[in-house]
């Protein structure tokens, strides 16, 4: 359940030497990062690279057989031997950015933008998919705007939608697990999967616990160990298909409903990378009946590599959506932690 590679946040921006591919995006990328988005530029140099000092110990160490990583105030920079297949990097980075931008490869198979030369030149047909060609006579930075918005939307829609209801939480107030309870004569876990169903590629069950004979041949996905709360799940979940949109719900929210995961789908927009919803008058957020995009993978895990388990952090992120939900919605997000119903 990951995303085909015709299906990335991956742009090549094409055209001869000379063209105007990098002056393009230097005066792109200011405005992508103004819009929120977070951007990676992928360029191939046919000279050979020039980017450190010879003699500097950073070189040195390159030049002795080591892959060097450097790190400075606001900077850093990875040098390594044996340059891996572009579409291997590809598959690595696109789901921690936005929009990955390929500068030239003009003939790998990805969608494209064309950057016609003095001389109009003819677009090659071999390739990706040409999505415009722009002549030197327009706004190109303006062009290719108007053209990502669109685009990244449908980058978005495109990309596989996950579903996890997580179980196996201790019940210590119910008396018994909440998952098993019923209401309209099926348990609160079969009728927050049928709602996940409704809308996702897939839906699994998070945790341990018994489960009900119709849903017990369902893959289920251990939490992670040495994790705690409902993070364990979250990363059991987005470790198994990183590449997926995920929306997490607990197993106490019985009146969760398909209008309230329409509404939480809605929220999700490019430069987003999670939604814990805020519901009105409350303070904090909800980091269940949440969705959280692959780049916030990264995220979760430097919380649990850092034992900062208490998923509500993540709201400080300037990269984390916190919506009110409509108040004639607020109830699907009602967590359920006595015994009536």
């Amino acid at each position: 359940m990951n995303p085909k590679p015709q299906e990335w946040p991956v742009l090549a921006v094409c055209g001869y030497s000379g063209a105007g591919k990098t002056t393009l995006l230097e005066a792109l990328l200011p405005r992508l990062r103004a819009r929120g988005l977070c951007v990676a530029i992928v360029k191939h140099d046919v000279h050979g690279l020039s980017l450190d000092r010879a003699g500097k110990d950073s070189d040195r160490l390159f030049r002795s057989g080591g892959d060097v990583l450097l790190e400075g105030p606001g900077e850093g920079f990875f040098r390594f031997h044996d340059p891996q297949p572009l579409d291997d990097l590809l598959a690595q980075l696109h789901p921690r950015y936005d929009l990955v931008l390929v500068e030239g490869h003009k003939d790998t198979p990805l969608p494209r933008i064309w950057l016609h030369g003095e001389g109009g030149d003819d677009v090659p047909c071999d390739g990706g998919e040409v999505l415009a060609a722009f002549p030197r006579n327009v706004d190109r930075v303006e062009a290719v705007l108007a053209l990502l918005e669109p685009w990244l939307l449908q980058r978005r829609q495109l990309m596989p939608l996950g579903g996890c209801v997580l179980i196996g939480g201790a019940s210590r107030r119910m008396g018994r697990p909440k998952h098993l309870l019923e209401k309209e004569g099926r348990t609160w876990l079969e009728h927050l999967l049928a709602v996940l169903a409704s809308r996702c590629n897939e839906v699994v069950i998070g945790g341990a616990g018994a489960l009900p004979p119709s849903v017990a041949a369902m893959t289920r996905l251990p939490d992670v160990p040495s994790v705690e709360g409902p993070l364990a799940g979250l990363l059991a979940a987005m470790r198994w298909a990183p590449g997926a949109c995920w929306v997490f719900s607990p197993c106490d929210m019985p009146d969760f409903h398909q209008a309230a995961l329409d509404w939480l789908l809605a929220q999700r927009a490019p430069g987003t990378w999670a939604i814990l919803p805020r519901l009105p008058g409350s303070p904090g957020v909800e980091p269940l009946g949440a969705c959280y995009e692959p780049q916030a993978l990264p995220l979760l895990e430097t919380m649990a590599r850092q034992g900062r388990f208490r998923l509500n952090a993540l709201a400080a992120h300037p990269k984390v959506a916190t919506p009110e939900v409509p108040p004639e919605l607020a109830g699907a997000w009602r967590n359920v932690n006595w015994s009536k119903v």
